[in-house]
């Protein structure tokens, strides 16, 4: 729902604005296009954490020469089904769109095409990975590791990153199931978010330095770290933990990549990346037949389940990200943040590009 106070930015204005924004820094065009698609889709799905939020991190990465402006991911390895790929350290979008693309291809010819990267970089939103596949009539799954920013259950220091995970798999007409989160309680971004705004947070979402529960964002930012899906091990936060763990073999230990504690910090400039991803297409028609409908099935079951709350009816995952791209449409913009565009503009006004137009103000 959009707020009082936002401002709307239609999409192609801050698709120009995020491109001038990495091209001024040095990027090739056909990366910041890829880049720049991710971002904005991000925001139109109401992932606010993992759209422009995000632009100032890979501007600092081109500034700091730790990413790659141009070139090509390369196949390490090859069979019928899978592959290894080198991302050559260029931005998460051109890796992860080439390796999506590469495991559809594989699951056309073979059923399943399995992928997996090193020498990546930050993605973007795990579920764009998985919607390319859906948009063939596949099932999509996307998974990345991430810098270390959670603390376990019983540890008292950071050692697994966010780890997201993403299924996309299609219903009948244009219905579908995206599932796309974060393996703790919430994605970084979101706590970034709500320092951006001056909020405080739920208790369940983060600590401070030591490991005690924080509701300050600022706090959890500086020296403190998430806490994974569950809170609490009473909670059944060793869950979220194990999920996180199960992401990092699929990515960092499959791939070759940097894992857990090794990788970089959040933000730091010291090093490369070099994060783990995996990509995995799945072509429903290689197994039983009549897919969509019982998927369709499945979703319409679960929607039609009796409201806990009076107006508060059941989703399935996809529909709050659905309901929010229609709000974007009606406005003819994405809903930004007062403080959200006041950081677009700092960032404009350091790089020497213009600043994203306003369509309107709510």
């Amino acid at each position: 729902m959009a707020q009082h106070g936002e401002r709307v930015v239609p999409k192609n204005e801050m698709n120009r604005f995020m491109m001038d924004c990495l091209c001024k820094v040095g990027a090739e065009e056909s990366h910041a296009k890829q880049l720049a698609e991710v971002l904005i889709e991000g925001d139109y799905r109401g992932h606010f954490s993992h759209g422009l939020n995000r632009l100032d991190m890979y501007v600092h990465d081109f500034e700091k020469h730790l990413c790659r402006p141009s070139g090509e991911p390369i196949i390490l390895k090859e069979k019928a089904g899978t592959a290894w790929v080198d991302g050559n350290n260029l931005l998460g979008p051109v890796v992860g769109n080439f390796c999506i693309d590469l495991a559809i291809k594989k699951a056309k010819e073979a059923g399943v095409g399995w992928v997996v990267a090193k020498g990546s970089n930050h993605f973007g939103i795990a579920g764009w990975y998985s919607m390319r596949a859906l948009k063939e009539g596949m099932m999509g799954l996307s998974f990345t590791n991430t810098s270390p920013i959670m603390f376990p259950t019983r540890a008292a220091k950071a050692a697994l990153g966010t780890n997201p995970l993403s299924l996309a798999a299609p219903g009948n007409g244009c219905d579908s199931f995206v599932l796309d989160m974060a393996t703790t309680t919430v994605a970084v971004g979101k706590i970034e978010i709500a320092a951006r705004k001056e909020m405080k947070v739920p208790e369940s979402w983060g600590v401070s330095e030591g490991g005690a529960t924080s509701t300050d964002p600022e706090k959890i930012l500086r020296g403190g770290g998430l806490l994974p899906v569950g809170g609490a091990e009473l909670s059944g936060g060793y869950k979220g933990y194990g999920m996180a763990a199960l992401v990092e073999i699929f990515c960092g230990i499959l791939g070759g990549a940097k894992w857990g504690p090794n990788v970089r910090k959040w933000m730091s400039a010291s090093e490369d990346a070099n994060l783990g991803q995996c990509f995995i297409a799945v072509d429903p028609e290689a197994f039983a037949p009549g897919f969509t409908d019982r998927m369709q099935e499945l979703m319409d079951t679960l929607r039609s389940l009796p409201e806990a709350e009076v107006g508060n009816s059941v989703e399935v995952a996809g529909d709050v990200e659905r309901r929010h791209t229609v709000l974007c449409d009606r406005l003819g913009g994405i809903p930004y943040h007062p403080n959200q565009i006041k950081f677009a503009n700092d960032l404009a006004e350091r790089l020497g590009v213009e600043k994203p137009r306003i369509l309107s103000e709510l």
